[in-house]
């Protein structure tokens, strides 16, 4: 049994991880016995749902998009409209009062924060959902909790069934020695990784916030009592666990204490406890790190980790070529292999509730002849709207007044242009706005992966500027693109006079053709083309799909040559509107931001 082995090569064998060990599977057992009957006739059917070319996700903050779950019953149907087969749920579960990074310190995992509601309403939600054919994402956070969490109030009154959950000391000796090596994740906001209390006279491991405490998963306690939580959830109906800041789970002096082996052995371990208690949940892995790091979450064969990993990457790169009008850095690096697994699938999207960083494959922007900083530094004053000429209207996050650096806020309708285009009342700017907004989501939807949109986006929802006023959020600008949901807005997402209705009945309408072709299903691999023109991104899927997309506002011809193994010359057929697309002189002609689905 891997479990077994794993857990004893990770915290040895002696009594105490004998007597832990036992309480884990007591803990497996009773998951088991009380799991409900209709959970466990979707576990009969396993877990390669995932693969399908029906899932379409939406991820939403519950209090922005409906004001709290017995309203979300409301909005059931929207998201069926639409065509979203899973929600996520931003972070719902109770968090610390005040700053809570957007619900990410949690104070109690097994209750729902309180303006949202109550387990009772989230259950009834799932159980909505799932008549509705729409399956259940929620956030698990597995790196620290709040500091106001009960096990921390227990750790700190001696329980010593608590005792050394969290990492802290007496004196600075040893965080001194930790700092040597540890990087710092918000050096602006929340510097350095240990925080002192003088009025429990510890340092404590905080390194992402002040107020969200470091678990110790050296301690076999803090495994247990996670595990524990995870199944509770997966029994109230869960699908599927967004796996929160995985690479920090473990802590090793002397080292960066980032994607160290034993977190593999951690995650695999919870996903082998998964497969024997409730087989058709999946686990969604949040790694924001290197691509040839984030693969190894996937797992391997024998010792199996994530289901599903965010393509961080993709979001970074598709921006990139919108702002350059140059789409050769996210074809090459889209061509690399990293070695994701066969049963490994990536998350597809376009924006998230975070910033945008620039990480960027630096050997290729060289053998473009770009500077990576200066590239870099482009893009940073792009996506703000302070590059001349550039469309996007956006903020800086944690901005480095010293090295210039920075990440990037705001709604993709705004970055697309459409807010520039509203206050200069520029109709040709609006149209090209759309248009960028629909190319984007063209190229999320069609590659191999699970599409994800962000609540808003389908109506072209801009940024909120108010947030300002909110002291809480005031000095986090990514709180620019968690506007409310603007339901007046969206009623008139069937008016094609309007800009919501043509945003949101395109998207659904490419939502519609995905779900009804098998050729968008993982069972099928994307592979990028070289066109030979820089401004048009090209994939097929295996020679039965071709898709051709213009990251430029002006026309452009393609060269069909560069794809004559897929049948040219020769009549093909665009699946997005059905018309039949012929080549002249062996040219494909795409009018600006135009994309075809060809096969």
């Amino acid at each position: 049994m891997n479990l077994e082995r794993n857990y004893y090569e990770i915290y040895g064998t002696n009594d105490i991880t004998k007597y832990r060990f036992s309480q884990l599977m007591s803990i497996i057992e009773q998951a088991k016995k009380s799991r409900p009957a209709s959970l466990k006739k979707l576990d009969s059917e396993g877990n390669d749902w995932y693969k399908s070319e029906k899932l379409v996700g939406m991820m939403l903050y519950v209090d922005r998009f409906s004001e709290n779950l017995f309203e979300f019953e409301n909005k059931i149907d929207y998201l069926a409209e639409l065509g979203v087969t899973y929600v996520h749920f931003m972070p719902l579960l109770k968090s610390r009062e005040g700053n809570n990074d957007g619900g990410y310190a949690v104070s109690d995992y097994l209750m729902v924060d309180d303006k949202f509601g109550t387990m009772k309403q989230l259950e009834r939600v799932i159980s909505l959902l799932k008549k509705k054919g729409i399956r259940t994402c929620i956030d698990f956070v597995l790196n620290h909790t709040a500091k106001e969490h009960i096990w921390a109030k227990k750790c700190l009154e001696g329980d010593p069934d608590y005792n050394d959950m969290y990492i802290m000391y007496d004196d600075d000796t040893i965080p001194k020695e930790y700092e040597k090596t540890l990087t710092q994740i918000f050096p602006g906001v929340a510097p350095g990784n240990f925080t002192y209390y003088p009025d429990i006279n510890k340092y404590v491991m905080t390194r992402f916030y002040e107020f969200q405490w470091d678990l110790n998963y050296r301690n076999p306690q803090v495994f247990n009592k996670i595990v524990e939580v995870l199944l509770t959830l997966a029994n109230k109906g869960v699908d599927i666990f967004r796996l929160d800041a995985i690479p920090y789970m473990w802590k090793e002096l002397g080292t960066i204490s980032m994607n160290h082996p034993n977190v593999h052995k951690l995650i695999s371990m919870m996903y082998e406890i998964a497969q024997e208690v409730c087989p058709s949940v999946i686990f969604l892995g949040e790694a924001i790190v290197e691509p040839f790091e984030i693969v190894k979450y996937f797992g391997t064969e024998e010792r199996k980790e994530c289901n599903v990993m965010y393509n961080a990457s993709l979001m970074v790169l598709l921006w990139n070529s919108l702002a350059s009008r140059d789409v050769r850095l996210m074809a090459r690096s889209m061509s690399k292999d990293y070695g994701v697994p066969d049963d490994g699938l990536w998350i597809n999207y376009a924006r998230c509730h975070d910033d945008i960083g620039w990480g960027f494959e630096t050997d290729i922007l060289r053998d473009m002849g770009l500077d990576p900083e200066m590239h870099k530094q482009f893009m940073i004053q792009f996506m703000e709207g302070k590059f001349p000429g550039s469309f996007s209207i956006g903020e800086l996050y944690e901005f480095n007044p010293v090295t210039k650096d920075a990440r990037n806020s705001g709604t993709l309708a705004s970055m697309c242009g459409l807010e520039q285009a509203l206050n200069e009342k520029h109709m040709y700017k609006l149209e090209l706005a759309v248009k960028r907004i629909l190319l984007l989501h063209s190229i999320v939807i069609s590659y191999t992966g699970i599409p994800l949109l962000y609540s808003g986006d389908e109506i072209g929802q801009l940024n909120d500027w108010n947030y300002k006023e909110v002291s809480e959020h005031a000095s986090d600008s990514r709180w620019l693109h968690r506007g409310k949901m603007n339901w007046k807005k969206a009623e008139n997402r069937n008016n094609l006079a309007t800009t919501e209705g043509q945003i949101f009945t395109k998207i659904k309408n490419m939502i519609e053709i995905r779900k009804s072709n098998e050729l968008f299903s993982a069972k099928y691999k994307s592979i990028p083309v070289d066109t030979g023109n820089n401004a048009v991104f090209c994939f097929h899927k295996e020679n039965k799909m071709l898709v051709l997309a213009n990251f430029s506002e002006h026309e452009q011809w393609v060269d069909s040559k560069a794809f004559d193994w897929f049948g040219l010359p020769g009549e093909m057929h665009d699946l997005i509107t059905g018309r039949p697309i012929r080549s002249y002189n062996n040219n494909i002609q795409l009018g600006p931001y135009e994309y075809l689905w060809l096969v």
